[in-house]
């Protein structure tokens, strides 16, 4: 988890977020709780489109390296400043699992059909049990 330095800007009752970190990587909102989550959710979009894309994920800099930063001080006139944690992308790492054999050989041919490796299925599957919450009970 990283925590991100966001620019609030307001205009007319409108509150617009963006992440010095990652140009272009902006959304608005009406009220500033809406504002944290949506900037939140379009962020971890931005963040998989750079991945996706083969970009490179910029290291997450503090405030105080911020603040020495000419241009962030320019950026930042007038706004407020808030941090976000995100959870950015790290190194991929190799498991060990234990499969039972023909739920593996279902998992290969799925993840033939739609042209994945068996780690791309597996995270995919991975991930999209994750975004679903907190597991029941808990």
């Amino acid at each position: 988890m990283a925590r991100l330095v966001m620019l609030i800007h307001e205009e007319n009752g409108v509150y617009g977020a963006s992440f010095p970190d990652f140009p272009g990587a902006t959304t608005v909102a009406q009220d500033l709780d809406t504002l944290y989550v949506k900037a939140a959710e379009m962020l971890a979009f931005h963040v998989a489109g750079m991945v996706e894309d083969g970009e490179a994920v910029p290291p997450a800099r503090t405030l105080r390296e911020m603040q020495d930063d000419p241009a962030f001080r320019e950026d930042s006139a007038g706004a407020m400043i808030g941090l976000i944690d995100v959870d950015l992308p790290g190194r991929a790492v190799r498991v060990n699992i234990s499969v039972e054999e023909t739920i593996l050989r279902r998992i290969d041919r799925a993840a033939a059909l739609r042209g994945e490796t068996r780690s791309g299925f597996l995270v995919a599957a991975a991930k999209a049990r994750l975004s679903e919450g907190a597991a029941p009970g808990r």
